[in-house]
Parts: structure tokens; C-alpha cells; sequence
């Protein structure tokens, strides 16, 4: 399986949260499943992180890429055909980056790895 991880969902496994779903756990570390995370989703906590809206565990320049590294996991390039899938999308949703972690699932045939509900009305497959 390929897995895209939403930032609620990589923070807390990152921080062996007990907040992450023991299947989104097992679904992480799972050594046959491939484990992505968007830019858009390191963009979205370093700006929750300038802002003060976030702690994170480790400066954010300590945290990534080494912690995404160590954990096998794999940063996914926002390409030319995600956006145009996020061009293409209902707005179901209005937050840019779950958007586009819509679109990069949906051109990829990934499953997201979140608790958010409003994924659901765009077909894209979740594990939570």
C-alpha cells in the first residue's frame, strides 16, 4: 500500500503519539507499505510553527528531513498532474493544503493516513 500522511497524523507518529489510530500506526510501520508526506504538508507546520500555533518535538530545521529519513519516510514532489487534479476538485474542502494532499492522492492512487472526515466526500481512500 502507498501511504500519504496528513501533518496531524505524521506529527503524531513522529511523536508516538497515542492520538494516532493503532491501524494508522501499523499502517506506517508496515516495511511493504511506501510511506509519503507532501511538501505542502512540511509547509503547512513550519507556518504553524512561525506562528507559535504548534510545539513541535524539535526545531523544525533538526526535525525534517532527518526524523522523515530515520522513519522511512519518503517526501513526495508536487508535480504538474497534482495540480491539475486540484484544479479539477469540488470545494468540499477549503484548507489548500488538504486540497492538494486530495489531488496528490487522488493522481497517485494513495491512501491518506488521517482522521479528518472531510476527506470523504472526495472518494480518495483514508486509513485511520
Amino acid at each position: 500500500m502507498k501511504l500519504l500522511l496528513d501533518a496531524h497524523a505524521l506529527l503524531w507518529f513522529l511523536a508516538g503519539s497515542s492520538h494516532l489510530s493503532t491501524t494508522a500506526r501499523a499502517g506506517i510501520q508496515d516495511t511493504a507499505n511506501t510511506v509519503f508526506v507532501s511538501p505542502a504538508t512540511l509547509w503547512e507546520i513550519g507556518i504553524k510553527d512561525s506562528l507559535g500555533k504548534l510545539t513541535l518535538p524539535e526545531p523544525f530545521e533538526q526535525l525534517f528531513p532527518a526524523r522523515l529519513d530515520a522513519s522511512n519516510i519518503v517526501i513526495l514532489p508536487i508535480l504538474v498532474p497534482h495540480l491539475h487534479e486540484h484544479r479539477r476538485l469540488p470545494f468540499h474542502h477549503n484548507d489548500p493544503f488538504d486540497r492538494l494532499l486530495i489531488a496528490q492522492a487522488l493522481a497517485e492512487d494513495l491512501t491518506l493516513v488521517s482522521c479528518d472526515s472531510e476527506f470523504a466526500p472526495y472518494g480518495v481512500k483514508v486509513l485511520w
